[in-house]
């Protein structure tokens, strides 16, 4: 049984630590629900969404 993700929703995970990373992306990754590294969140697919994982993408994972 595999569940499927509705077509307007982005699942993303934290790959990397926080240590030595700008405040601001920091606050970023916590506005996204992400707080420990491999925690993942299921999150809308809204432009402001979006510009959030474009600005933090070295640290996450998308599917």
């Amino acid at each position: 049984m595999v569940k499927e993700k509705a077509p307007n929703t982005i699942k993303i995970f934290l790959v990397k630590s926080l240590i030595g990373v700008k405040q601001s992306h920091k606050a970023t990754i916590r506005g996204l629900g992400l707080k420990k590294i491999n925690s993942s969140s299921v999150l809308e697919k809204t432009p402001e969404t979006i510009g959030m994982i474009n600005k933090i993408k070295y640290l996450i994972k998308c599917d």
